[in-house]
């Protein structure tokens, strides 16, 4: 049963009572990151393990995303800045507990060369358990992001720039 949670704007990202910020670096360069994440929305799955299915909803405004284990997000984005970053905020969600949640991926040029620095910042807002929940499980999704990233990285260097 999905629940519609608090709507939050882009200051939740730094005033979030639960933060995980993960980066890493990529030897694509920062456009085609941002394809992938921003405009490729339903694959996804193909690079990034914990995700079973996703789809643009709203001509585009939005995304479904449904996670490996059943859990469902309605998103709606907020930010599109071509190369650089992709906001979203939660809508709906049948995850228990979670009152907001918005993430946001940050690209610049890699500090020491071609590629890309990705930062992954997922803030959230919830009852007691989900925040135990959420800390237990950081290490866990700093994992997943990081493979999702290398798995991103190879699909990018073997399939041709548009």
């Amino acid at each position: 049963m999905a629940r519609r949670l608090r709507p939050v704007g882009l200051d939740f990202l730094e005033s979030a009572p639960l933060r995980l910020v993960f980066d890493t670096e990529v030897a694509a360069p920062p456009s085609a990151v941002y394809r992938a994440l921003a405009e490729e929305v339903a694959d996804s799955p193909s690079w990034f393990p914990a995700i079973a299915a996703a789809r643009p909803t709203a001509g585009g405004a939005g995304r479904e995303i449904r996670l490996r284990g059943g859990v469902v997000f309605q998103e709606r984005i907020l930010v599109t800045d071509a190369a650089e970053r992709y906001a979203y905020r939660v809508e709906e969600t049948n995850a228990p507990g979670v009152r907001a949640l918005m993430e946001e991926w940050l690209l610049s040029p890699a500090p020491h060369g071609a590629g890309t620095r990705v930062r992954w910042t997922m803030a959230a807002e919830g009852a007691a358990p989900f925040r135990l929940v959420m800390r237990l499980a950081r290490s866990g999704v700093g994992r997943s992001f990081r493979d999702a990233m290398r798995n991103l990285d190879r699909r990018l260097a073997s399939s041709p720039a548009p």
